[in-house]
């Protein structure tokens, strides 16, 4: 899952970028408002981490000319302690959440699931259907009672593809939510990532629509209700070749 960190202080936007990346999430890391006005405009992420007190300013900006354009994209504003009207202003136009500093990073972790957990519509932290659920929390997929942990980027795949299940994503769009910048992808990998989620949990879990992209349509809807459950790691393995392979 795709993170933008807004923020200049060199020493803390080090620290909250590694406990991130530890978190699982993808990070992309700038560091004044004009490059995060341009990252916002040019990629999707799951959510924005904006800090109010940039030395050159323009935090405020962003942020409203990202809401004036339509963005939606859920953003966490951290604001010095001890400024209230900031906060409020910061909410009034626009932020979804606000956090003083200091902060704990535990804290900036579970706001930023509650932040997703409303985008997607959900007072809990699953989202989903009674077939298949995405703990957002736990970061484990449940099919059909029996749930399973899942990677970093196994995760955001089914984030991406489960919090719109009626969408279809093509390949850049799912690309774009999994991977962040400066990472090599490799031709396949999405192909790669794709197969062994239909290894693990059956092949109507993913829905390929050919020449568009991939839905969780079936397996939201309930017709993959029956093929839906973890197989045992000893019967995962499979050749980078035929993980190619992917319909």
């Amino acid at each position: 899952m795709r993170v933008l960190l807004v923020k200049d202080d060199l020493q803390c936007g080090q620290h909250l970028f590694r406990e991130l990346r530890n978190a699982g999430y993808n990070v992309d890391w700038v560091r004044d408002a004009r490059a995060g006005s341009l990252a916002i405009g040019a990629a999707y992420y799951a959510v924005v981490l904006l800090d109010l007190s940039l030395m050159c300013g323009g935090a405020l900006e962003l942020l409203r000319r990202s809401r004036e354009s339509g963005n939606k994209v859920p953003v966490l504003t951290f604001i010095t302690s001890g400024d209230p009207q900031a906060r409020v202003h910061s909410l009034d136009i626009g932020a979804d959440d606000c956090m003083p500093k200091p902060f704990d990073v535990r804290e900036v972790l579970a706001r930023i699931r509650a932040v997703l957990r409303r985008q997607a519509g959900s007072a809990t932290s699953r989202i989903g259907s009674e077939q298949v659920g995405l703990d957002l929390d736990h970061r484990t997929l449940r099919c059909n009672g029996v749930s399973s942990s899942l990677s970093a980027r196994e995760f955001a795949l089914m984030h991406a593809l489960l919090e719109r299940p009626e969408a279809i994503l093509s390949r850049a769009q799912l690309e774009e939510r999994i991977y962040g910048w400066g990472r090599e992808i490799e031709s396949n990998a999405l192909d790669v990532l794709i197969h062994s989620m239909r290894k693990r949990f059956g092949r109507n879990l993913i829905e390929n629509v050919r020449g568009i992209g991939w839905t969780a349509r079936r397996a939201v809807g309930g017709s993959a209700q029956a093929h839906c459950a973890p197989i045992p790691s000893k019967m995962r393995s499979y050749s980078s070749l035929e993980a190619g392979l992917v319909h």
